[in-house]
């Protein structure tokens, strides 16, 4: 049960509606803590917390001093060895996945969240160690963000993962986080598959960063012309899970 849980709540300014969550939980049997200034104590917490939940801030994009900030939360939360749910807005998540890498270890829950449903993952969170950071890391590129999706749940338990939507963030993500992998879709809009490729390899930071395109189209010309761009190899959109997944291995391991 949650008696002698630790909960630490991490926001940048207290609200109604993080009252009603501290009110929450503590309903529910656990001892809150709220840092919303210190958060060099956060470190310090990794002990005696069971849990640090993150109130994110409303359009965060829009000041440096939080965006700052919220990268030092994510590598002190990171150090503690402790699990975090995030909690924030559905359109700001896949961009903050760019720019924090290691916030997809954690929990991601879109606001509103119904109370009985947090306490539900409260629960769930603190029985799940958050995501090793030794895992190796997979970047999916794909204009087609349900296909993305798909990739990424049929991998995320073996491999850590992020998704981008356009030839420019891949090379952006590349350039700013340790990618292991990049899964390249082959046809996009604006900058496709291969002018990234060619892109990546043509900076020292990503050269060394292996390829491997993504293509719909399996015929013999189509692959001849796929690989003539020298990538690290190429999947059929058509593979199955078992398939890529023993695919991967054999990459990356």
């Amino acid at each position: 049960m949650a008696a002698g849980n630790n909960i630490v709540i991490i926001l940048f300014q207290y609200s109604v509606v993080v009252k009603g969550i501290e009110r929450k939980l503590t309903d529910l049997g656990y001892q809150v803590t709220v840092v919303s200034e210190n958060y060099g104590l956060i470190p310090q917490f990794g002990k005696s917390t069971s849990l640090f939940l993150m109130y994110m801030p409303g359009e965060p994009f829009g000041d440096k001093l939080v965006m700052r900030r919220l990268g030092e939360i994510f590598e002190a939360v990171q150090t503690t060895g402790r699990n975090m749910i995030v909690l924030g807005e559905r359109k700001d998540h896949d961009d903050l996945s760019i720019e924090f890498p290691n916030m997809d270890d954690y929990i991601w829950l879109d606001r509103p969240v119904e109370a009985e449903a947090l306490g539900e993952w409260i629960e769930k969170a603190i029985a799940t160690p958050p995501t090793k950071a030794e895992q190796k890391h997979v970047l999916i590129v794909d204009d087609d963000p349900s296909y993305a999706a798909m990739v990424r749940e049929w991998i995320k338990g073996t491999y850590r993962t992020d998704i981008v939507v356009s030839g420019m963030q891949a090379i952006t993500f590349c350039m700013r986080n340790k990618v292991d992998l990049v899964l390249l879709d082959y046809e996009m809009p604006v900058v496709d598959g291969p002018q990234v490729l060619q892109m990546l390899r043509q900076d020292d930071a990503t050269r060394d960063i292996p390829v491997v395109f993504l293509t719909g189209i399996g015929t013999k010309e189509e692959v001849e012309r796929v690989m003539a761009m020298r990538p690290d190899g190429y999947v059929l959109k058509s593979t199955t899970r078992d398939s890529l997944l023993r695919y991967l291995r054999k990459e990356l391991e």
